[in-house]
């Protein structure tokens, strides 16, 4: 799970197994696996990042 911002400043939860891709219109629209589209304040990097780091804690992934 990561933490993200709506545009209105309201944070919110979702499962970052459930992403399916991540770009910038200039928005961020994050899309998940069933379709369902989410904008919000954070760059596609920063949702990468925290996706990789979420993938790291829960699979014991190595940092590099």
């Amino acid at each position: 799970m990561i933490r993200v911002t709506r545009l209105n400043g309201s944070e919110f939860i979702i499962n970052a197994e459930l992403i399916k891709f991540v770009e910038s219109t200039p928005d961020t629209i994050v899309t998940l696996r069933d379709g369902e589209k989410l904008v919000v304040k954070e760059t596609p990097d920063e949702i990468v990042e925290r996706a990789v780091g979420y993938a790291r804690a829960t699979r014991f992934l190595p940092e590099n």
